[in-house]
This record gives structure tokens, sequence and C-alpha cells, in this order.
């Protein structure tokens, strides 16, 4: 199945998760905040996996089987469906800088919404934490693949096409620059006007210099 054929759904359209599946995401999110609540008190590279077993009342084995990695624990692409859904949901007759414009922002209204403080924790792990932003730069590589082939058969392109593979990458990497400027500047500035003046950027190109 491609990435635009897959109907779109609503919440009510969902069938309600299994009992399997339920404990799996409350899983997930107990390893999840008990890593977030050693981090904030003891900092990244003092928290061991051990110690965020014990806190989220689980054995290592299961915090390795849902997170290889403690990078992978911080680093989250659970968000990309949100984005490919909200794509391909878009009028056909919509330009691509709206429709990013309008795919980012609903991404980050819902990831606001949900877990500002975590967002931020991110973003300053990737700027302070060499490995978080590793793992950071592999995910959104990853990402920039399903948005080139989300994008290629929006509009009739070819997805191994050199243009649309420097698009969707210039795509991922200003994102990037916006979550580290972010960090770096004490998130003191609205995160959805930063992605809209990186999208303003790849748009229109470099603002003016100094005449």
């Amino acid at each position: 199945m491609t990435l635009m054929t897959a109907p779109r759904t609503t919440p009510a359209d969902r069938p309600p998760l299994g009992l399997r599946e339920r404990k799996k995401i409350k899983t997930r999110q107990a390893i999840r905040a008990a890593t977030y609540a050693l981090i904030e008190e003891q900092g990244y590279d003092a928290t061991t996996i051990e110690q965020i077993a014990d806190r989220a009342e689980v054995s290592p084995s299961t915090v390795f089987r849902y997170f290889p990695t403690k990078e992978d624990i911080v680093i989250t692409d659970e968000w990309d469906p949100v984005m490919l859904a909200e794509l391909r949901a878009r009028p056909e007759t919509e330009s691509w800088s709206d429709v990013l414009r309008h795919v980012m922002r609903t991404a980050l209204d819902l990831s606001l919404a949900e877990e500002p403080e975590v967002i931020r924790l991110r973003t300053r792990l990737g700027v302070e934490v060499p490995a978080v932003r590793a793992r950071m730069m592999e995910s959104m590589a990853a990402t920039g693949r399903l948005l080139r082939e989300a994008l290629a058969e929006r509009f009739g392109l070819d997805p191994d096409g050199l243009e649309l593979r420097v698009f969707a990458m210039s795509v991922m990497g200003g994102l990037m620059e916006v979550s580290h400027y972010w960090a770096e500047t004490g998130h003191r500035d609205d995160i959805r006007e930063l992605v809209d003046r990186a999208l303003d950027v790849l748009e229109r190109g470099l603002p003016t210099g100094k005449p």
C-alpha cells in the first residue's frame, strides 16, 4: 500500500484497541515517563536502562524490547503517521508550501498540546548530547524519505529524482535547525512561527541583506 492511498480515518472511525495494544501503549508511556523524569533529576549520562526499568516497574529486557537504545526512548517518530495522513487529506490543488505549512502546524499543535515540557527536553538533549543528536538525524532522515515518497505521489514526481531528494531533505534539515535554534535560545520563541520562517526560506530564498 502506498502512503497516499489509504483512506483517512478519524478517532471515531478507528476500531477500539484491544487489551494487548493498550498494554503496549501503557508500557511505552511508562518507560518514556520514567526516562524523562530521571533525566530531569540527574542528567542524561547518569541515567541507565536499569534505573529506567526500575522506575517504570518493568524489566530491562522489556525496555530493550520497546526501545533498542536509550536514545530511541528520547527520540520519537510517532507523529510521522499524523503528518502523512494530513498531507494525504489536503486538497489536490493546494501548493506544496501550503500543504507543508498545514501539516507541520497540525503536528506541532498536537505534540505541544500533549507534552510541551517533553518537547522542550528533547530539543535540549538534541543540542547537548551528541548521541541524541545523531539519533535525531537518523530519525529525521527516515522521515524525509517518507515525505519524499508522499510528495512524489501527490505531485506526480519521481521519488528517486535528485530534485525531490534535495527538496525533502532540505525541509527536514530546516526543521532540525529550527529544533536546535529553539533549544539554544531557551525556547523563548513560538516554535510554530520558527517553522513558518524556515519554510519561508525554502519558498522565497534568503532575505536580502543590508542595502
